[in-house]
């Protein structure tokens, strides 16, 4: 059943079948083999059944969220008031890209919208001073993965639902992956920036810095805000991700006056579309995930793997691979709704915790954000610069590399996850 299930599913993505409906025509078949039509019913109880979680609530809101910091004017002062102290340093601007994109991170929760607010404001800004421009939009790009890894983040919330994991406690075990992204990016980039002679920006002001920063005070508030609310207990990460989209719109409306009404609706018509992409792949995984159950398939596969070798080490290793794979072919939510309900019986049986792994999983499957074929902030940044994105890729290998080996220090290193210390 196990070859089946996952045969035509391959079988359908290779054909070129959205993955929702693979999903579900995978375990369709699988259903129908098994029991005939006796069954059938239970896909449309389990499609219900999986959107049918408070904490699902998030999804929709954060990625608007997102959107609304992507197409505004957020991203424009956040950025001035950044470049007014790092601008001196060589290279600086490289810098500042990667502190903008951490900084979204902890507003957005999505990488596609954190490269696209950081990229639209920079790219341009690097070209002109003199920077390569594939590589710098290969920099934003990779910057853009911390996107999902430091809260709060659409992914995180995904697996928190499959794996009954607290929202709450995968947010707090975000910010030091994703800081260590962040940092291991910054010492690449000074690195190419010296190689390249990159130029220096402005000379340091202190009357700068502070016009900067009154402009970008209120942007400034907005993760305080939402963070500050979820980790105080306030109110809940789905009430959190409400609070954002409130606050995004305000602040775009009344404060920095650049959302008209009829953007406003477009925002919201582009963030239904790709909320509904999302809850279709979730609905579609309740019968697959069934399947999964029913014919004890996870078990099977952690008795194959653990056949394989008993060390704990080597097996999370395959483990980090597979992960890794599964993000150059799959997209981020997809993976993490897929393979979650086949990886955690496995990772129970090392004794590994579920917040290490899902920490793990979301850095893992977050790098392939910017690993072809299927690489969604590699195409924003093709949309941002017109560039091809074969020359994008392989400026961003140096990157690439890099977050590679961050996220092999979480996979075996767990004391570095501020939950597991």
């Amino acid at each position: 059943m196990a070859g089946l299930l996952f045969g035509i599913f391959i079988l359908l993505l290779i054909l070129g079948v959205p993955v929702a409906f693979s999903i579900c025509s995978a375990a369709a078949v699988t259903m129908f083999a098994g029991y005939g039509d006796q069954k059938m019913m239970i896909i449309v109880q389990r499609m219900f059944q999986s959107c049918d979680s408070f904490s699902l609530i998030a999804v929709p809101f954060f990625i608007f969220a997102g959107d609304l910091l992507a197409k505004g004017k957020i991203s424009k002062v956040l950025v001035e008031f950044t470049e007014s102290f790092l601008g001196i340093v060589r290279g600086g601007l490289s810098v500042v890209s990667v502190l903008a994109g951490m900084f979204f991170a902890a507003i957005s929760g999505s990488g596609a919208a954190t490269t696209a607010a950081v990229g639209a404001t920079l790219v341009p800004e690097l070209k002109k001073r003199g920077y390569k421009e594939d590589s710098a939009a290969a920099l934003v790009a990779a910057a853009g993965t911390i996107g999902v890894v430091i809260p709060p983040s659409v992914p995180m919330v995904l697996y928190a639902v499959i794996a009954e994991e607290s929202v709450t406690r995968l947010f707090s075990s975000g910010f030091v992956p994703g800081i260590l992204m962040g940092g291991i990016l910054i010492v690449i980039a000074l690195y190419q920036a010296y190689k390249e002679h990159y130029p220096k920006g402005a000379a340091f002001s202190w009357k700068n810095v502070g016009s900067t920063f009154i402009k970008a005070v209120p942007a400034i508030l907005m993760p305080l805000i939402i963070l500050g609310g979820i980790f105080s207990g306030y109110f809940t990460p789905s009430e959190a991700a409400a609070v954002a989209v409130i606050y995004a719109v305000l602040v775009s409306a009344f404060i920095y006056r650049d959302l008209t009404w009829k953007g406003l609706y477009k925002l919201m018509l582009g963030s239904a579309r790709t909320s509904a992409v999302i809850m279709i792949i979730i609905a579609c995984s309740g019968p697959f995930g069934w399947v999964l159950a029913n014919w004890r398939i996870p078990e099977a596969i952690s008795s194959a793997v653990l056949s394989v070798s008993t060390n704990k080490y080597v097996i999370m290793f395959l483990i980090s691979v597979i992960i890794l794979i599964a993000g150059v072919f799959m997209e981020t939510s997809s993976a993490i709704i897929i393979l979650t309900p086949v990886f955690l019986p496995l990772i129970e049986s090392l004794g590994v915790s579920t917040l290490h792994f899902g920490i793990l999983f979301v850095v893992g499957i977050a790098i392939g954000m910017i690993t072809p074929p299927v690489a969604i902030n590699l195409f924003v940044a093709t949309g941002i610069t017109g560039l091809p994105i074969e020359k994008i890729s392989r400026a961003v290998v140096p990157y690439l590399i890099g977050l590679i080996a961050v996220f092999l220090l979480i996979v075996f290193v767990p004391l570095l996850i501020p939950g597991l210390m």
